[in-house]
């Protein structure tokens, strides 16, 4: 795959060493020629001097031939309406956005443009570790995506349920559980998996079925009143 990177700064750089890495071919604009610093010897060569924005620009790093395009500089506007001329002018498939602001970010992506909103999500996880127990922290998403139908939240496991497998704990309950963290350390478990005292889930659910999650999984085993 080609790949197309706007905005050489830490995130841009090391997205395109990381594909480089994967055996993917990168090019990476930047108006500021000394961002291309950051770059390795082999990344650099294909560095593109100029605007996003750019038709020009755009086509000497190949977005033409691109299979992906991440707009990573830190100007929200330049991100998005590269983002926009990308997918709209050229027809690349798979386009990101990163956006400061978590209101852009919502309006773009219900305009079919994923977005990484690095602020909400990164001030949201410092503060459910600042203040644990806190339930309007608690009930906040970790996730969701752009319809706002799915959305994934960190839930402690009750201690009643310890020795629950993560099958049974998926079938008693409308959740899919994305990973587990135990004693500090991310576990991806398996179906027959025993979850264990102290564990916290990561689950996905419907927003729906979210509401009132916590406390359901609070009821005694065997007093469920199951799915929905």
């Amino acid at each position: 795959m080609h790949i197309v990177i706007m905005g050489c700064g830490r995130v841009g750089s090391t997205l395109a060493h990381t594909l480089v890495d994967l055996g993917h071919t990168v090019a990476v604009i930047d108006q500021d020629p000394d961002a291309f610093r950051r770059l390795r010897g082999s990344v650099a060569k294909h560095a593109v001097r100029g605007s996003g924005q750019d038709r020009e620009v755009l086509l000497t790093a190949g977005v033409d031939r691109a299979s992906a395009f991440a707009a990573v500089s830190n100007g929200d506007n330049s991100n998005i309406i590269s983002a926009r001329v990308a997918r709209e002018t050229f027809g690349v498939q798979n386009v990101v956005a990163r956006i400061y602001d978590p209101r852009r970010a919502e309006v773009y992506q219900r305009l079919g443009i994923p977005t990484v909103a690095t602020v909400n999500w990164t001030a949201d996880a410092i503060l459910r570790r600042m203040i644990p127990g806190d339930d309007q922290l608690e009930a906040s998403p970790e996730w969701q995506d752009a319809s706002g139908s799915l959305v994934m939240r960190e839930l402690p496991l009750p201690r009643g349920r310890a020795g629950t497998s993560v099958a049974e704990l998926e079938d008693r309950f409308p959740l899919r559980l994305v990973y587990l963290v135990r004693q500090g350390s991310i576990v991806l478990a398996t179906s027959e998996e025993p979850l264990a005292e102290g564990d916290v889930l990561h689950v996905v659910a419907h927003g729906r079925d979210m509401d009132g999650l916590a406390e359901r999984l609070e009821t005694p085993r065997g007093d469920e009143t199951g799915r929905g």
